[in-house]
C-alpha cells in the first residue's frame, strides 16, 4: 500500500518541474521521494502532474489528501524594473527589496527617466515596475515626473510605489488615469541611512502570486493548491531566514548554469558596525548574472587566475566524464570565489585630514556559522565542500567573509526551496527539521 504524504512541494523551473513529497512525524518533516518532469510551456499544469506522478512512482507514495505548495521561476522568473532618484539611496533600497522578494531585475535607473529609459522598459516588458524616490516628506517633483512618464507606457502591468509617503494621493490619481494596477507600501528609504525593505518584499510576492496565475495553464494550478505561488529565490531566502532562527547566522551559495546567487542572514559583528558607510538589509540576496558554469562558462573562465585557462571543449550541462566534471568544478570554484566577494563587505582605507580611517561597504559575513551549498554544480560534482572551504575564507583582511570554523553543509537533494515553502505554514516544524539536519538537539 502506498505511503500517504502530508505535504508536496512543487517547483516550476524554466526547463524542469520538480516535486518533493514529505511526511510529518513527531514535529519533523521527513523527505520521502522526489520526481521530475519537463516544464510544459503550453500548459504548466501538465508538467506539475507529471512530476507528481514521477515522485509517487519513485517513492511508492500517494499525494491524495496532501497539501501542495508551489514556487516558480519559469519564463525567466519575476522580471522587474526599478526606478529611484539616487542610486546609493532609494534605487539601491528598492533593488535590495526586489532581489529579496525573488525578482529578476532587468533595469535599474536613478534620477529622471529619459525617453531611452522608457523605450528600454517597453522592450523588457517586465512583469512589474517598482517606483521609489525621496525620503519621507522629501523630494516631490522628480518622483511625480517619473510617475507620469511610467503611467504613459502602453504596458498593463502592476506598479508598486515605495517612496516618499507624502505623495500617495497624487500618485494614486496619476496611475488611476492610466488604468494600471497601482499599489503602494511604506518607503524603502524613509530617512537617511534607514533601510525598510520588508513591506516591499511582501507586496512584490503578493502581486507575483496574483500575476502568475495568468501564465498558460496556471488557472488549473488552483485545482492543485489553494496556496499562493511564490518566486523560487524568495522561498530560498525564506529558508535562510528560518535556518537563522533555528541555528544561527547563515550564508547560502547557489551555483547554476547561468547565475550564482548568494543569500545571507546575519547582523554581522558589532565591532564593525560603526565602520559601515551604507546600511545593509538583515536578509540579503545577490544575483551574479555573469557567473554561471554553463551558459556563462566563458565569463567565468576569463576570471580563472591560473596560467592555464579551463578547456571549454569539455563543457557539458550535466557533466559525466572525469574531464567534464573537473572543468565544472574549476568553473564552480571561481564562480563561488567571485560571488561571495561581491556579496561580502569590503574593508577600505580612507585618508582624511585627521589621518587614515577604515571603512566597510557591503554585507559583513564574519559571524556566519553555517555555509550551505546548493545547486547541482556544488552538490552533485565531487569536491563541493572543499570548494566552499577554499573560496569563502579570506585572511588578508580585505573582505569580511566567514571564518574557517563555519560549518559547511551540502543540500544534496536541493530541498532548501521546499523548506522555505513549508516554513510559511509550519515554522516550528521546519526549525525542528533544520536542527536535525544540522545536528542540533532540541532543548
Amino acid at each position: 500500500m502506498p505511503l500517504s504524504l502530508d505535504a508536496v512541494t512543487l517547483e516550476i523551473g524554466s526547463t524542469i518541474t520538480k516535486s518533493n513529497g514529505f511526511v510529518l512525524e513527531e514535529g519533523i518533516f521527513k523527505h520521502v521521494a522526489q520526481g521530475f518532469a519537463p516544464t510544459t510551456v503550453s500548459d504548466v499544469s501538465e508538467g506539475l502532474l507529471e512530476a507528481i506522478n514521477s515522485m509517487e512512482e519513485a517513492g511508492n507514495c500517494s499525494s491524495d489528501g496532501a497539501q501542495a505548495y508551489i514556487s516558480s521561476s519559469a519564463a525567466g522568473g519575476l522580471r522587474v524594473t526599478v526606478h529611484g532618484l539616487t542610486y546609493n539611496m532609494t534605487a539601491r533600497a528598492a533593488k535590495e527589496a526586489s532581489l529579496g522578494a525573488g525578482a529578476n531585475i532587468k533595469l535599474i535607473t536613478a534620477g529622471a527617466l529619459s525617453e531611452y529609459d522608457l523605450e528600454e522598459i517597453e522592450e523588457i516588458n517586465p512583469n512589474m515596475i517598482i517606483l521609489a524616490g525621496g525620503v519621507d516628506f522629501g523630494a516631490r517633483e522628480p518622483v511625480l515626473d517619473n510617475a507620469v512618464r511610467l503611467a504613459s507606457l502602453d504596458l498593463q502591468i502592476p506598479v508598486i510605489y515605495c517612496g516618499n509617503v507624502a505623495l500617495k494621493r497624487p500618485l494614486t490619481k496619476i496611475f488611476q488615469n492610466s488604468l494600471k494596477d497601482f499599489s503602494f507600501v511604506d518607503n524603502v528609504f524613509p530617512d537617511v541611512d534607514v533601510l525598510n525593505v520588508e513591506p516591499l518584499r511582501r507586496k512584490i510576492q503578493e502581486v507575483f502570486s496574483k500575476h502568475i496565475v495568468h501564465a498558460k495553464g496556471m488557472e488549473k494550478v488552483t485545482r492543485i493548491t489553494n496556496k499562493p505561488v511564490l518566486p523560487v529565490p524568495a522561498v530560498v531566502l525564506k529558508a535562510a531566514e528560518i535556518i537563522y532562527e533555528a541555528a544561527g547566522d547563515v550564508a547560502i551559495i547557489d551555483v547554476g548554469g547561468a547565475t550564482t546567487d548568494v543569500h545571507s542572514v546575519t547582523e554581522g559583528s558589532p565591532k564593525y558596525a560603526d565602520m559601515l558607510i551604507e546600511p545593509e538589509p538583515f536578509s540579503k540576496r545577490t544575483v551574479e548574472g555573469d557567473l554561471g558554469v554553463f551558459v556563462n562558462a566563458a565569463n567565468v573562465a576569463d576570471l580563472v587566475k591560473t596560467k592555464e585557462k579551463p578547456d571549454l571543449n569539455f563543457l557539458k550541462a550535466v557533466p559525466d566524464t572525469e574531464n567534464e566534471k573537473n572543468l565544472t568544478a574549476s568553473l564552480c570554484s571561481t564562480a563561488v570565489y567571485t560571488a561571495i566577494r561581491r556579496h561580502a563587505a569590503v574593508v577600505s582605507d580612507l585618508y582624511t585630514p585627521t589621518g587614515r580611517k577604515q571603512t566597510i561597504k557591503g554585507k559583513d559575513l564574519s559571524e556566519v556559522k553555517y555555509i550551505i551549498a546548493t545547486g547541482g554544480a556544488l552538490t552533485r560534482i565531487p569536491g563541493g565542500e572543499e570548494i566552499i572551504k577554499k573560496s569563502c575564507v579570506d585572511n588578508s583582511g580585505k573582505y569580511l567573509l566567514p571564518s574557517q570554523s563555519a560549518k559547511i553543509l551540502l543540500d544534496k537533494n536541493y530541498l532548501l526551496s521546499s523548506l522555505g515553502l513549508l516554513s510559511f505554514e509550519y515554522p516550528e516544524e521546519i526549525k525542528n527539521t533544520i536542527k536535525k539536519w544540522i545536528g542540533i538537539k532540541n532543548e
